[in-house]
């Protein structure tokens, strides 16, 4: 469409000029209901009055410093991220994968000053997305991300989840750390099972390795609890996160143990950006609002609402959806019609969703959604699941 952009998108012909809460506004005036929430990062919705306001007080003030001096917003955010969570460090990134080439540095060279620098390998999972790095798509291990960027960055082992016994396998006198999302977005909101992921923290406490939760998208109040961790009475040692942290800013974050970031000295490190003033003022107004007290609670009670609606409409549609899956308002619809088309079907009637693997869609609302907006979508749902379903006589005529 404008040959100025580098073409990796395959862009909706949709430009959006303005947003309010779980609705944004198309340069033709048309509304639309935001069930994709910007792939899980308007956590608040669109213009929250309280992200407006601590960045706009941000903006007269200060934007950018660096981090060769003290960040005040980095020294009060860090703090409350450690007494809310596993965590006793934090390092501010800018994105969700830059997080994670942190956690994997963390890991290796947490190895390395424990003297096992011959454990630098990371066990990842088919199905997993951790961002488009040349690390980050070697991570993940997906031939179509893989295809035409040349050899393989060494050093990640991806097999399929699910199997102890196959991770136990995959293990080797070379592996420095597990790395795996409690539930995967990208790959088809597979919801990985507890007595799982609890094996794998056993695994990794008998084996000298880190564990790493990867809850760029889980996180922040995503699945009903401020991370997804918190479900399964364990914690990892590394966690990268990003996207709803800094409610539309770009803002990610790598939390861990004091243990495990122990090899992560001065010059180890760094960033330009991350951590700036403007980003660290408004992920204070966001992790405040996820924070309050009826927040988590309702997300957890939409979250079971909005499940239960979408039960009604797979038995209404049984030729076009398959099954619910998915935990909190991370959702996903796996389709018996393509979901590229579905995604399109959607937004004719003027809901966003977004798509996945395993030819599912996602339900990735903003946090703040009501019952009543549920109930819209699922009208407009509907009204896309019958455009793939024969017309009746009555209909046709």
């Amino acid at each position: 469409m404008f040959p100025s952009l580098l073409p990796t998108y395959n862009r909706a012909d949709v430009a959006f000029v303005r947003g309010e809460g779980p609705y944004l506004f198309a340069e033709d005036g048309q509304r639309y209901l935001d069930f994709g929430a910007g792939i899980a990062v308007n956590a608040f919705g669109h213009a929250h009055p309280k992200l407006v306001a601590a960045l706009t007080e941000q903006a007269g003030r200060l934007w950018h410093t660096s981090n060769l001096y003290r960040v005040p917003g980095q020294e009060v955010l860090a703090t409350r991220l450690v007494e809310l969570t596993f965590a006793g460090t934090v390092f501010f990134t800018n994105s969700g994968v830059e997080a994670c080439e942190l956690s994997w540095k963390m890991a290796r060279r947490y190895q390395h000053v424990s003297g096992h620098p011959e454990r630098f390998r990371i066990v990842c999972f088919e199905g997993a997305f951790h961002g488009r790095t040349l690390a980050a798509i070697a991570a993940g291990g997906n031939a179509k991300y893989l295809d035409g960027f040349g050899p393989k960055v060494d050093g990640f082992d991806t097999i399929p989840p699910g199997d102890l016994k196959a991770v136990d396998k995959a293990i080797s006198p070379a592996t420095a750390a597990i790395c795996i999302e409690p539930v995967q977005g990208e790959g088809g909101v597979r919801v990985l099972a507890p007595e799982f992921l609890r094996g794998l923290r056993k695994l990794c406490d008998e084996r000298g390795l880190l564990l790493i939760f990867d809850e760029v998208q889980t996180g922040v109040g995503r699945t009903g609890k401020l991370f997804a961790y918190e479900w399964l009475g364990i914690a990892p040692d590394i966690m990268p996160i990003a996207k709803g942290i800094g409610g539309g800013f770009p803002v990610g974050a790598c939390l861990a143990t004091a243990e495990a970031a122990k090899g992560m000295t001065p010059g180890t490190h760094g960033t330009t950006y991350g951590g700036n003033p403007l980003g660290m003022a408004v992920a204070a107004a966001a992790l405040d609002l996820v924070t309050a007290p009826d927040f988590l609670p309702h997300v957890e009670a939409i979250g079971n609402y909005l499940r239960q609606q979408m039960g009604v409409l797979l038995a209404e549609h049984p030729n076009v959806f398959e099954d619910v899956r998915g935990q909190g308002l991370l959702l996903g619809l796996k389709l018996k019609v393509a979901n590229t088309e579905f995604v399109a079907a959607a937004r004719k009637q003027g809901l966003l969703i977004v798509g996945a693997g395993d030819n599912v869609v996602r339900l990735l609302p903003p946090l703040i959604i009501e019952e009543a907006q549920v109930r819209e979508a699922m009208g407009m749902l509907s009204a896309a699941a019958k455009s793939f379903e024969p017309k009746t006589k009555t209909e046709a005529a």
